[in-house]
């Protein structure tokens, strides 16, 4: 493991856009693991598989090739469902698809091995304590809930998602829940995180923040 860089947080705290631009100005490979549940969730709704049949979403998970590409979109079997996975389908369930004990051992197995002798920052729930709880950095960000719905209607609109903000702050409430409460891979603080609250910060700010402490900037 040569460098990685951990960020955890709720959903709409802002990692993916910080991370992406970290990734940009540190020349960074990004991975955003929360994208790696999304897919299978995508396939399970594709495929009509009961969101209760823990077995055949497994076997799922098991038969399917995910990977990013070098802009960070991700693929499913060759498929790019970049934009597909962030549908309101996807997003009202994939907290419950990601709570299978099993599941998130294989993805986590390959959020591994995409980092493996690279220089990586990973975004997710459980990077900082499950995924790589000895990483070279560690960050939670986080934001207020209506901050975080409010970002997450904003960047829909922009990709064309149908969601009301009312829709999305009570997903993002539900999520909070589900993550902060699973059985495996719980979105959890911890001591050595560098805790951000982005609520009142600008993109720039964060971004700066971030790298001041990879650098050893004051």
């Amino acid at each position: 493991m040569s460098l990685v860089i951990a960020i955890d947080g709720p959903a709409g705290s802002g990692k993916g856009t910080i991370t992406k631009l970290v990734a940009n100005k540190l020349n960074l490979i990004y991975i955003d693991t929360g994208a790696t549940y999304r897919a299978i969730t995508y396939l399970v709704l594709k495929n009509n598989i009961d969101v209760t049949d823990n077995k055949k979403i497994v076997q799922l998970a098991k038969n399917s090739n995910i990977y990013f590409n070098e802009d960070g979109n991700i693929f499913v079997n060759d498929l790019d469902i970049t934009n597909e996975i962030r549908s309101k389908e996807v997003s009202s369930i994939v907290s419950q698809i990601s709570s299978i004990v099993e599941l998130r051992e294989i993805m986590v197995d390959l959020q591994r091995k995409m980092a493996k002798d690279k220089a990586v920052i990973m975004e997710g729930r459980d990077i900082t304590t499950v995924v790589f709880p000895n990483a070279s950095y560690k960050f939670y960000l986080d934001a207020s809930v209506e901050e975080r719905a409010k970002r997450r209607y904003k960047q829909n609109i922009k990709q064309g998602i149908d969601m009301s903000y009312d829709d999305i702050l009570e997903n993002i409430k539900n999520r909070d829940y589900n993550d902060m409460h699973k059985e495996v891979g719980a979105l959890k603080r911890c001591d050595d995180q560098i805790y951000i609250d982005t609520t009142n910060l600008s993109i720039d700010e964060v971004v700066n923040t971030i790298i001041g402490y990879i650098e050893g900037v004051d």
